[in-house]
């Protein structure tokens, strides 16, 4: 019987993997990795590792879930050292916990090694953070993706008047209606907002508003998914801490006089 590890790539830039999570590509025998993930990594399995697509695409899935967990668990008990290579973190909107589940249930050994989430890290890259002494105590991880006839959960009273820095992943496209809602419910319409894209990677762009201006800032500057939204005061910091995007522009420039 071979195992299963469920690893996190981390959030774009392949330098942000785990130790551990590189020496576990590094002795796969089998690689499932997802959509997001910097392919780069994959540049470090052993010659003859079997590498196999399964990320998701909006509206459309190469391997649905239930494949997923049905290939870590046939390779598995072909004896195979298999790798599960997710974007940022398993456990943060990655379905880790269930692929964790069905290996369980399989009775197939596993281990999970976290990664680098991209609500820390692409706050770190664009000069974000996510607390601060003077700005922010408390931090909420949401999903801006809503399933279509799925009752809506997110408890937006709650993320208005009890969190001062609420990370939401995939959320462009439903921005306008979450920006209404924290509204609706207590936060302050010239509360800021970051939208972050392609966090951490040569792409990165991000730009800044409020809860009432950032979802028309975001369509005239033709942001998308992959980006994270973060609201609250501690994006104000950005002004002054702000280094890797100069950092980009910097290299860019002194490249284009070289």
């Amino acid at each position: 019987m071979g195992k299963v590890y469920l690893v996190g790539a981390g959030p774009g830039d392949p330098e942000l993997i785990t130790v551990k999570g590189l020496k576990c590509i590094q002795q796969a025998d089998v690689i499932l990795y997802d959509r997001l993930i910097n392919e780069e990594l994959l540049s470090y399995a052993k010659p003859g590792a079997e590498l196999i697509f399964c990320g998701k695409l909006p509206g459309y899935h190469v391997m649905q879930q239930e494949t997923i967990n049905h290939s870590l668990v046939l390779h598995a008990k072909k004896g195979k050292n298999v790798v599960r290579l997710k974007g940022g973190d398993p456990f943060v909107f990655g379905r880790g916990g269930e692929e964790a589940e069905a290996l369980v249930k399989h009775g197939i050994e596993f281990e999970i090694v976290p990664g680098v989430t991209a609500a820390i890290a692409a706050t770190a890259y664009a000069g974000i953070p996510v607390t601060h002494r003077e700005f922010s105590s408390s931090v909420a991880f949401v999903t801006g993706h809503r399933r279509d006839g799925i009752r809506e959960d997110i408890k937006w009273e709650s993320l208005a008047k009890g969190i001062d820095t609420i990370a939401i992943y995939m959320g462009v496209h439903n921005l306008p209606y979450i920006c209404e809602q924290l509204i609706k419910y207590g936060k302050m319409p010239e509360t800021p907002v970051a939208v972050i894209q392609w966090g951490t990677t040569a792409a990165q762009r991000t730009v800044t508003g409020t809860l009432t201006t950032i979802a028309g800032i975001v369509a005239k500057e033709n942001i998308e998914n992959p980006s994270m939204i973060i609201i609250g005061d501690v994006v104000r910091l950005r002004a002054n801490i702000q280094w890797f995007e100069r950092l980009l522009a910097s290299s860019a420039a002194a490249g284009a006089t070289s």
